[in-house]
């Protein structure tokens, strides 16, 4: 087995040297992620300067190729560049933060890299782990965070793509850990109603000429089902089945557009 690992924190971030932790023993690992921070990218794509990949070293000494783009262009270069052969499996993470709800869809490099596996039908998971420190959510390199439950639990996922594939309709799949939880159990849960209340911070470099900064606190689904009750109200690990085919029922539409 063929398994590619990314995440959109950066190369060197706790997160993936614990995902590549999990993955040990189930077949051949490559880890080919961005060179820096990358999170709220989404599904971008690097198409007017050129991508660079550098052959490095993980902190524990392992082989890794740090590229100069996106998530989405680290899939790319590792799946056709780098492995040469297509992965069994590609796994997003283990990203420092949740990744909750409709909104983060679009958002997420996270996401974004899982997305982009499964366009081309490799079957791919997106894994987050909830924090409760915001300060280092973003931050790009090594965090002290413990992994050791969510390693369990994203292993026990992959074993099981690994030896039934995904279930016909489902082209990846949206992971989130508590931080804490009290046991390995996973709940399948559906997508939350989580968006944000959008803050802009308007300030004024020594020039005097405006900039921006964009910021938000979440709005939660609090109901029962949904991926961020289960995580935040429950304490369980969230398995949210994705499909990319993302068509609305077309007989509405037709009735609709008459």
């Amino acid at each position: 087995m063929r398994i590619l690992i990314t995440n959109d924190d950066g190369v060197n971030s706790s997160g993936i040297i614990a995902t590549k932790d999990a993955m040990e023993g189930l077949g051949n690992i490559s880890v080919v992620a961005p060179a820096t921070q990358q999170s709220g990218i989404g599904h971008a794509l690097t198409l007017f300067e050129p991508v660079r990949v550098t052959a490095s070293n993980l902190n524990d000494g392992t082989e890794a190729f740090a590229v100069s783009g996106t998530p989405t262009d680290a899939v790319i270069l590792g799946i056709f560049e780098i492995s040469k052969e297509k992965p069994d499996l590609v796994i997003s993470g283990i990203n420092i933060g949740e990744n909750l709800g409709k909104s983060e869809l679009t958002t997420s490099g996270t996401i974004g890299a899982a997305m982009e596996a499964a366009t081309y039908g490799i079957p791919a998971i997106a894994v987050s782990i909830q924090v409760n420190q915001g300060d280092i959510k973003f931050h790009d390199g090594h965090v002290d965070v413990d992994f050791e439950a969510a390693k369990r639990i994203t292993r026990k996922v992959a074993q099981n793509i690994l030896e039934k594939g995904l279930p016909e309709g489902v082209d990846l799949i949206n992971l989130n850990i508590p931080s804490h939880p009290e046991n390995d159990e996973i709940l399948i849960t559906r997508l939350g109603e989580r968006m944000y209340n959008v803050h802009i911070q308007k300030r004024l470099d020594p020039r005097g000429r405006p900039y921006y900064w964009l910021d938000g606190d979440p709005v939660e689904d609090d109901r029962p089902g949904t991926d961020v009750h289960t995580l935040k109200m429950e304490k369980k690990a969230t398995l949210t089945p994705i499909s990319l085919d993302c068509t609305s029922d077309l007989s509405l539409m037709q009735e609709w557009f008459k």
